[in-house]
């Protein structure tokens, strides 16, 4: 079960998500589904179509049971399926 304190070793595709800070300021507040991911990018559906964003130059929000989790990019480097399954 995906919680708070396990969310960055589980599959993020089909979370919604926000950018809260970025190096780019021109991405931050962008937010959208996770609808791919690479070892470095995820692939954002927003309302302007689909958007590829690096992982690390950004944080990431999530909301998981009324809780906002934000997460380094630098900590999500890895492909999905790397990532899940690791202990934290």
């Amino acid at each position: 079960m995906i919680t708070a304190e396990n969310i960055a070793n589980h599959e993020l595709i089909g979370l919604d998500t926000v950018i809260v800070t970025s190096v780019n300021s021109q991405i931050i507040g962008f937010s959208g589904k996770i609808v791919d991911e690479t070892k470095s990018m995820f692939v954002l559906e927003t309302s302007n179509g689909l958007k590829s964003i690096p992982k690390a130059i950004s944080q990431w929000g999530f909301e998981l049971d009324g809780k906002k989790i934000i997460l380094n990019g630098t900590s999500l480097l890895r492909r999905s399926y790397e990532r899940v399954g690791v202990k934290a």
